[in-house]
């Protein structure tokens, strides 16, 4: 039992670290729950040595993990509802469902609207024990929305936007609805190199390493589990 409720904490600490970083500072209707039992059908058992190789968990890691795992979502599988679920906790004030969305498409990384086990453990390798680099390109990726390879100012707003509509009511109207923009002209500024209105990973990855506040914030993910 107290291995079950290690596991939960760090699932709920695991997406309580994701929210810092971006930020700086349950059941689905009957037809999606036959969708999700017949993509189970289909599925193989989680490999946990080639899920050894695709991450830098040890063995016996990857097994608390996967118990975890399975003990909060017992069909293997999270779909974007439950995902909303669970993040909806942390913020019962405010609006998490489309900063959820951009957060789960994230982690969903075939874009197929379900997170797996395999999925989510390679996030979270990377978000606990992958370089400051790979880090950042996991942030990245959180933004750059329609995965093109390049963060627009449309994404950057969508996405800052987001983040206020989490913090709810505690946010004066007039402040957010100005504050996702000045905030997204000043990453442009600084990240924008070229000056061609889009933002590349390099230049991402190039601004944020010169940051020292940013560079800290992506230390708190150097945790053992």
């Amino acid at each position: 039992m107290s291995r079950r409720r290690r596991c939960k904490r760090q699932l709920v600490k695991f997406i309580q670290h994701i929210h810092q970083l971006v930020t700086g500072t349950l059941n689905s209707d009957n037809e999606d729950e036959e969708q999700d039992r017949t993509v189970v059908r289909r599925r193989r058992p989680v490999d946990l040595e080639r899920l050894l190789n695709q991450s830098r968990f040890t063995k016996r890691e990857l097994q608390i993990l996967y118990r975890g795992f399975k003990s909060e979502c017992p069909s293997g599988l999270v779909n974007e509802d439950t995902f909303k679920t669970i993040y909806a906790q942390f913020f019962p004030g405010g609006d998490v469902s489309k900063y959820a969305h951009f957060l789960f498409s994230a982690f969903d990384t075939d874009q197929n609207g379900i997170v797996i086990f395999e999925e989510f453990v390679r996030g979270l390798s990377v978000l606990l024990r992958g370089s400051a680099e790979e880090k950042l390109c996991w942030a990245f990726n959180l933004y750059d929305l329609n995965k093109d390879g390049h963060i627009s100012k449309e994404e950057m707003l969508d996405v800052m936007k987001a983040i206020y509509d989490i913090m709810g009511k505690n946010i004066p109207p007039l402040l957010k609805e100005e504050a996702p923009r000045q905030h997204v002209e000043l990453f442009f500024q600084k990240m924008d190199q070229n000056q061609d209105g889009v933002v590349t990973v390099e230049e991402f990855i190039d601004t944020c390493q010169k940051d020292e506040n940013i560079m800290k914030s992506i230390g708190i993910f150097e945790n053992n589990i």
